[in-house]
């Protein structure tokens, strides 16, 4: 039987401060995470960060996933290359509930350098408090697989 944890969290070198508040947070409010590196502020490439995160979901050893780059842009565009992904850009509480909401996305993506990190963490717990709505918005989903 596997195990899993509800979240996943990457990002690259320049969304590390805010992916280790994130993780702060989300511990003390006693969720599971997993924080997928990096470790430090030293430079790495974010298709490899966003690859653990992909990774983690699709093994189904996760629910949801957070990445963090500089804008967003570039996790986004390598989350979503993964068939059975829908990762989505938030930068605010709208589209945060909307990305679940309408299409039940399984990745929130943040740009470090876009939000703040109380918007952060505000945007984060209204994805993870929300729920995909379903009826048509399902079927418009089945239209990308």
């Amino acid at each position: 039987m596997k195990t899993h944890t509800n979240i996943v969290i990457a990002s690259d070198h320049n969304g590390y401060l805010l992916k280790d508040a994130i993780t702060r947070h989300l511990k003390e409010k006693n969720l599971l995470i997993e924080d997928l590196g990096p470790k430090d502020i030293e430079r790495v490439d974010y298709p490899d960060y966003a690859k653990k995160v992909v990774d983690k979901i699709l093994e189904g050893m996760a629910n949801f996933g957070i990445l963090i780059c500089d804008t967003g842009i570039g996790m986004s565009i390598a989350a979503n290359r993964s068939s059975g992904i829908r990762a989505a850009l938030c930068l605010d509480l709208f589209m945060s509930e909307r990305a679940r909401l309408h299409n039940d996305a399984n990745i929130l993506v943040l740009g470090a350098r876009l939000v703040n990190e109380i918007t952060a963490i505000s945007i984060v717990d209204k994805f993870l408090e929300t729920k995909f709505e379903g009826g048509r918005h399902s079927a418009r989903l089945l239209k990308l697989t």
